[in-house]
């Protein structure tokens, strides 16, 4: 499903027990220097990640000082986080004089402790000549599996202008271990110059007709079900920001699609890709 770009005014874009990918929370809260953002979801695990700017967090007491050092957009500067136990009360406070933060969600009941992420995990795959070349920044990845309950968190870039991600085209909709797991996802996608677009292909069956939606910036992209690669157009850079949740575990396990499931011998490092996501 595409969700266009809009005001969200603060609330969330993907709410709780949502129709279309209900392991899946997504908010993009928009402050001004010294406005504050107070938020509580229970029974859902959340990472906070500012897109630009700076914010002070408070999580249950816990506070974390000037996360994010970002500026005018993702691509300029390098992602923080901090993850918020299910049902924790957080508050945010913008300490730049204007911050994007997104909040991902997964549902989740346990309650862990707050830590932040200032360091993230990189991987950086794929080929030029592929057209699959792209960076893999983990905010909530491998390194923090014992730290957080079923949530990955992760920036995606491109490298160059054009290409394609998510690709050989894959699936995590259906828990049938040891062959893949069920994760929902969402994805919210920026493009440099922001003028730019791309497409969102979404196959059902392998070798059936599927779909295909035209992502801008800002589009917002949750996927149930189904193989789902994605592409920019030539002369343009693709991020997006990307949530996993898994219904019975956090580890994702991706099911290649039968098609084109050989290509994973041809593109330098995807199976280093493939072992990160836990």
């Amino acid at each position: 499903m595409h969700i266009p770009p809009f005001d969200n005014q603060n609330k969330p874009i993907v709410d709780v027990d949502d129709p279309t990918v209900p392991l899946n929370y997504f908010n993009i809260v928009k402050l001004k220097r010294g406005e504050a953002f107070e938020y509580q979801v229970p029974g859902y695990e959340t990472c906070i990640v500012p897109a630009t700017g700076s914010v002070d967090l408070d999580v249950e007491g816990v506070h974390f000082a000037h996360l994010g050092n970002r500026g005018e957009d993702v691509w300029d500067g390098e992602p923080e986080g901090a993850y918020v136990p299910s049902g924790a009360r957080a508050q945010m406070v913008c300490v730049s004089d204007t911050a994007e933060v997104f909040v991902a969600g997964a549902k989740y009941n346990k309650v862990l402790d707050p830590f932040d992420v200032r360091e993230h995990d990189l991987v950086q795959y794929g080929s030029d000549d592929t057209k699959t070349h792209r960076k893999i920044k983990h905010i909530l990845g491998q390194k923090q599996h014992d730290k957080v309950g079923r949530l990955l968190v992760s920036e995606l870039f491109t490298v160059g202008q054009g290409g394609w991600s998510g690709f050989p085209s894959h699936k995590h909709d259906t828990n049938r271990l040891p062959d893949e797991t069920r994760h929902d996802e969402t994805y919210n996608f920026r493009f440099k110059p922001n003028w730019g677009s791309g497409l969102q292909m979404l196959q059902r069956e392998d070798n059936e007709p599927g779909d295909a939606y035209h992502i801008v910036d800002g589009s917002t992209i949750c996927i149930d079900k189904g193989y789902h690669p994605c592409c920019v157009l030539p002369g343009y850079e693709m991020y997006y920001f990307t949530i996993l949740g898994g219904l019975t575990q956090r580890s994702l396990v991706q099911y290649f699609q039968p098609t084109h499931a050989y290509q994973i011998e041809t593109i330098p490092g995807i199976k280093d890709m493939i072992a990160k996501f836990k």
